[in-house]
């Protein structure tokens, strides 16, 4: 009997245990750091500024990114694409929840509303007006989560062959490609940045993100081509951490 007390007090005693280093292997997870980031973006043509933000929520975090033509292009681009997302920190990884898009910059203005209900495994909402649902499988980011969710498995030493794209009414599979380190400069300064870069299944669009680890892995220049030309170029101007 003696013994079979000590069993159902050491047998909570190591539930405990095990539960309290798993609450410990979350809570060591790297977060990001809040941040307001300014570029310099060149989208075609065009010259403008993109202008990114990101808060922490209590149990994630709030981005916001807006591009604005600018000098000699603001007279010929009206509008301005304008983007926020929620997301929050889960053992998979980010996953948002609320997505917002107005674009009256593009020549197909667009504003989308949605909603990702991860207990019901849907996403919801509006494409300019009209109703849209899809279901969800695995973690699927939006335009604005999918380069926190790089950036914060990078930090926490995560490398993922794909990510999922929920981009506007279609869904894109991308894939995922380490192109190496190299040194680089723009206006903020120098750093030594490793190139990720994904693309979707049968897209000859290809987006490179050159992140930067002491910042976060934050993208310092973000290019993308299309039948390899260059449509896209953003540099990095100014950042700085939030409280």
């Amino acid at each position: 009997m003696q013994h079979r007390l000590r069993a159902c007090h050491i047998l909570p005693m190591l539930i405990s245990i095990v539960v309290l280093q798993f609450a410990g292997e979350v809570e060591a997870a790297a977060s990001l750091t809040p941040h307001i980031a300014e570029y310099k973006i060149k989208i075609s043509v065009l010259g403008g500024t993109l202008r990114t933000q990101l808060q922490a929520l209590e149990s994630g975090y709030r981005a916001e990114s807006s591009i604005e033509a600018t000098g000699m292009a603001s007279l010929i681009a009206h509008g301005s694409i304008r983007e926020n997302s929620v997301f929050l920190e889960s053992t998979g990884g980010l996953r948002p929840v609320k997505f917002r898009s107005d674009d009256t910059l593009s020549r197909d203005e667009e504003t989308i509303d949605f909603d990702f209900d991860w207990e019901v495994g849907e996403i919801s909402g509006t494409i300019n007006g009209e109703e849209f649902n899809v279901g969800l499988d695995g973690i699927v980011h939006d335009r604005v989560s999918l380069q926190y969710g790089l950036m914060h498995d990078l930090i926490n030493g995560i490398y993922r062959s794909d990510y999922s794209l929920q981009d506007a009414e279609k869904f894109k599979p991308l894939s995922i490609t380490n192109v190496g380190t190299k040194q680089v400069k723009v206006p903020f300064g120098k750093f030594e940045a490793i190139g990720i870069q994904h693309q979707s299944a049968g897209s000859s669009r290809k987006t490179t993100l050159w992140c930067v680890e002491k910042l976060d892995f934050l993208p310092v220049i973000i290019e993308q081509h299309r039948k390899g030309k260059l449509q896209v170029r953003a540099v990095l101007t100014n950042y700085t951490a939030l409280p």
